[in-house]
């Protein structure tokens, strides 16, 4: 099994040789957490499939969490958990979202991550 840096350096060397189509807004969000996002996790350790079988609430990682802002339910895209406990939450978006100078993704996971009472979170 590849050392998780080669695994990393791997997903790298893919998304540059394939940049334009990956930046293209065809190219969609949950395509991108499919060839990037949770092989990256997976690659860190997380269980990002539930390949160990836990019941849903001890789950590793949970897709959609649902989470109270205000008087709505939203939706973090993943919360990652140790023993069932909220750690932090990742929001992801599509390459071709310009997180840099867009402040709606930033807006929304400082929502999220205010909401949910943890000291993390990642875009």
């Amino acid at each position: 099994m590849p050392k998780v840096p080669e695994i990393i350096e791997q997903l790298i060397e893919i998304f540059e040789r394939d940049i334009v189509n990956y930046k293209s807004p065809a190219y969609n969000e949950t395509q991108l957490r499919t060839d990037f996002v949770n092989p990256f996790w997976k690659a860190l350790g997380w269980d990002m499939t539930n390949e160990a079988g836990y019941a849903i609430p001890y789950r590793d990682v949970k897709q959609e969490f649902p989470l109270k802002v205000g008087p709505t339910t939203k939706a973090p895209d993943y919360c990652f958990t140790i023993a069932g406990k909220p750690k932090f939450f990742l929001e992801t978006k599509k390459p071709s979202v310009d997180v840099k100078h867009e402040i709606h993704p930033a807006y929304q996971l400082r929502r999220y991550g205010w909401s949910g009472k943890l000291p993390l979170s990642i875009l």
